[in-house]
């Protein structure tokens, strides 16, 4: 068997697969466009699928459409050490957010099939339905699936804008898989998800990797403001009932409540539906979403006291009638102990410069820890630059990211092999 320090990953083959999987959906400007099941994101799925029947991997596909693409071990009967991401993105995304993370886990079994290394319990790379939540609310919800967040039924009822369901979609594309969703009927052994950090910090510390060891807790809302549409000239302004001034309000509120608790804190009004949306006409309903963010629970719990009040007060101020539901939640992440370590264990192998982080996003790998050790690895992004199309990194530090991805999971995948004693003779 290889000696891990002299393991080494194919660099320019990742980075040629990662531009080759940008050509589906690719944009413009540079980015790509795969929201989730449609059928450029079938096109994506299909492609890895190929390359990983290509590798000699199984494939299985779960109800929620979750991919599990099969390295066997020498012992099967071990619970896969397993990686992956996503493959859908943002409307107007870039070409490393979630693939990275979903093909450098091919391209860690790619590396073991060149070497011939047999590990002692089976790889896995997976691929996460829906991560985005950009076309199906809320985020990650197949992922949720897996780990018992959400039950089957609530994960393919989710609608699109259009009224579609993730359940009617996944029949559409062909991956409404026969097998059961639940991590109850997979068991994992442990988790890794490499993914690019998607803030400037470790670019600006000239840092090639970040041992992510916490992830924010998160808290998304839907709020509906109701007023009265009337016309913009005849109606005085003392009688209006202008319900995107109280969102308006709402939005410098949420700022506010954000900058409160900084430097922590993350506070936005990230989208909003005006209507009749028309120029002159008083806005008369008003949709938006907010999104909140913290490490701390505790805190995360007060800017939902404080934003509870401040949507009240503005509502009753103006006279309009008021919607506001929690749609998405999940707290803080704390990251398992032995899966940092084995990070850090890469780290050291590969010599590359490091330092600990807070996801400040939300990751498969937050829904994952609740089932199974996890652990994440970051790598930097170019002015932290993400969800958008000029997003972009440089090859050395997306292969520095998948040779730490190596080296953890073998580390992982080969802990059973050196606790079992050797038979006497």
């Amino acid at each position: 068997m290889t000696a891990l320090q002299n393991l080494k990953i194919n660099g320019e083959r990742l980075w040629d697969s990662l531009m080759e999987m940008a050509k589906i959906g690719a944009t413009p400007k540079g980015g790509v466009c795969r929201l989730a099941l449609t059928d450029l994101d079938k096109q994506g799925r299909d492609l890895f699928v190929q390359w990983c029947k290509d590798a000699g991997c199984t494939i299985r596909v779960d109800k929620m459409g979750n991919i599990f693409a099969r390295r066997e071990g020498r012992n099967p009967a071990l619970p896969p050490i397993v990686t992956g991401s996503h493959l859908d993105s943002q409307p107007t995304g870039g070409r490393f957010d979630g693939v990275y993370g979903v093909l450098a886990g091919l391209e860690v079994i790619r590396t073991l099939n060149d070497l011939n290394y047999e590990t002692e319990a089976p790889v896995e790379v997976a691929v996460w339905t829906n991560e985005e939540g950009s076309r199906f609310a809320p985020a990650m919800v197949s992922s949720g699936v897996f780990a018992g967040v959400f039950d089957l039924d609530y994960g393919l009822s989710r609608k699109d804008q259009d009224g579609r369901t993730m359940g009617e979609e996944l029949e559409r594309i062909g991956y409404s898989g026969p097998d059961d969703a639940s991590h109850a009927a997979h068991p994992v052994g442990a988790y890794f998800e490499a993914h690019i950090e998607q803030g400037p910090i470790l670019e600006a510390e000239d840092k090639t990797i970040g041992v992510v060891t916490d992830a924010q807790g998160q808290r998304w809302y839907e709020v509906t403001f109701t007023g009265v549409e009337s016309h913009a000239g005849p109606t005085p302004m003392n009688r209006r009932k202008d319900a995107l001034l109280g969102a308006a309000r709402v939005v410098d509120a949420v700022n506010r409540i954000g900058l409160k608790h900084a430097p922590t804190a993350c506070a936005t009004v990230g989208m909003m539906t005006v209507y009749p949306n028309s120029r002159n006409v008083i806005p008369g309903n008003v949709f938006f979403t907010i999104d909140f963010r913290h490490p701390s629970d505790d805190v995360l719990a007060e800017m939902d006291r404080e934003m509870r009040a401040e949507v009240d007060r503005i509502a009753a101020e103006i006279g309009l009638d008021c919607q506001l539901e929690q749609i998405f939640y999940y707290k803080p992440v704390k990251f398992e102990e032995s899966c940092v370590a084995a990070v850090r264990k890469g780290v050291e192998e590969g010599g590359f410069s490091v330092r600990d982080m807070v996801s400040g996003a939300g990751h498969d790998a937050c829904y994952l820890a609740r089932v199974a050790p996890a652990g994440m690895i970051f790598v930097p992004c170019i002015d932290g630059i993400s969800h958008n199309e000029v997003e972009d990194a440089k090859p050395e530090w997306i292969a520095a990211g998948c040779e730490v991805l190596l080296h953890a999971m073998l580390q992982k995948a080969n802990e059973t092999a050196k606790a079992t004693p050797e038979p006497a003779e």
